[in-house]
């Protein structure tokens, strides 16, 4: 497959992954009332120091592997085919649940907008959420899209990427300035500065969640065969990606904090919207909505692309039919596509608490694949540097694994994930038993 994609297009493609619908949304319901501004902020910049450690790994693992698939293909290549399935197991999952999370957010945004237009068509409530056909169809519609774009070859949705990201990296920063001139930053002061204290567990409940946040900045071993330069550059990439995306999550979480208090923020339905709209007036909420749509469809197209990367990769390690190994004319996995896009349209009708369930256990996938990545780099690693540094990763990636499953951690998941948790793990060692079972008859069949 020829190489066609820019460097630009490589961190557009990352840099839209990492900044999602929850940068907008959190601030509101976690970030504030947990951490506050400056734990938040410190739990970020930890969480990209994690995940700048882990690139280093990442880095050696460009170097000796360069196959689609990023930590499935190179945990299978190293480690053999049962922890290959894990990490593909569960990577599968941290990338399947940001599609329809991003396309449940969709409708959320035009609620922001236009009010309850598409609340139409009551089906039922789950957890307290209710669920709507109109919103249903609105989820699955933008998802349909971005699945046509991404059909038509990467390159096509590159480049819808690059004007997607730049608007959003763009609009974040005006509507910073603008709020910060215009504010009373005497209530921000009061609120969140003159009376600080470093609180180490709220800087981990932070912490916990950013290989989920930043997961976006593993686009790029997965898509290793679609650009033409080194690991080195690869890896700078992912390193301002990662950088600026904390960033953009402390910028977005100070701008709510200009106008909210804590327990403000939390009994507001979008803290930051409401805070925008209050300070600048509809222009500049119309600019911060603009951004949001612009993460959102971002964070669906760039997980589209590494879900049928993934997927076909697995396909080509014969753990799935081999159907979704199959290549279009435009030189996509077409079948791992519309994979991808049949599990994102299946999801919005359990309503988005219950996917937010799935997601907060997707920092565990994500966790997990980290891990492997870092122990096959440290047996790899060529200078004590390197094997150092591998080192740390394991220890970092070992630590986040810790701080979720831990019931008596401060960022433990919920007995909701847990339960969901077990229900994957639970699918995944039946699955592996029938593919396994599936694949020694074939391999019998063959050597006859």
């Amino acid at each position: 497959m020829k190489s066609n994609l820019s460097k630009l297009d490589v961190f557009s493609i990352v840099l839209g992954s990492i900044i999602g619908w929850g940068s907008f949304m959190l601030p509101g319901t976690k970030f504030l009332k947990e951490a506050g501004v400056i734990n938040t902020t410190i739990g970020l910049i930890l969480g990209a120091l994690f995940i700048i450690i882990i690139q280093s790994s990442y880095h050696i693992m460009l170097e000796n592997h360069n196959d689609e698939g990023g930590e499935f293909s190179f945990t299978y290549k190293y480690c053999g085919r049962n922890h290959g399935f894990i990490v593909g197991w569960f990577l599968l999952l941290a990338y399947l649940t940001i599609i329809p999370l991003n396309g449940t957010a969709f409708p959320l945004v035009i609620r922001k907008i236009f009010g309850d237009i598409f609340q139409f068509g009551y089906l039922y409530s789950i957890a307290g959420y209710e669920v709507y056909i109109g919103e249903v169809l609105i989820s699955s519609l933008i998802v349909i899209l971005f699945s046509y774009i991404n059909i038509k070859g990467i390159k096509e949705s590159a480049r819808v990427q690059n004007i997607i990201a730049l608007t959003l990296v763009s609009l974040v920063f005006i509507v910073f300035i603008a709020m910060f001139i215009k504010v009373d930053r005497a209530n921000f002061l009061r609120n969140y500065i003159y009376d600080y204290k470093f609180n180490l567990g709220e800087v981990l409940k932070i912490f916990a969640i950013t290989p989920f946040a930043f997961v976006g900045f593993d686009n790029i071993p997965q898509i290793c065969k679609e650009f033409n330069f080194g690991a080195k550059k690869a890896s700078l990439i992912a390193i301002a990606s990662v950088s600026i995306g904390s960033l953009i999550y402390s910028i977005l979480n100070m701008t709510t904090g200009l106008v909210y208090s804590p327990e403000e923020a939390v009994n507001l339905d979008w803290a930051l919207g409401a805070g925008v709209l209050t300070v600048l007036g509809r222009i500049g909420f119309l600019l911060l909505v603009i951004a949001l749509t612009a993460a959102v469809t971002s964070g669906i197209n760039g997980f589209m692309i590494s879900t049928s990367k993934l997927m076909g990769a697995i396909s080509n390690h014969h753990m799935v039919p081999k159907k979704y190994a199959y290549v279009n004319k435009n030189g996509v996995f077409k079948n791992a596509i519309l994979f991808a896009t049949v599990i994102s349209l299946i999801a919005p009708w359990f309503g988005r608490e219950v996917i937010l369930w799935i997601v907060d256990m997707s920092s565990l996938g994500a966790a997990i694949a980290y891990f492997y990545v870092c122990f096959i780099a440290f047996r790899l690693g060529k200078t004590r540097f390197k094997r150092a540094m591998s080192l740390l990763g394991i220890v970092a990636s070992l630590l986040t694994v810790a701080l979720l499953l831990v019931p008596t951690s401060p960022a433990a998941l919920g007995a909701e994930s847990r339960i969901a948790l077990i229900l994957w793990v639970a699918l995944g060692i039946i699955f592996y038993m029938k593919v396994i079972s599936g694949y020694k008859v074939e391999s019998s069949k063959d050597s006859i």
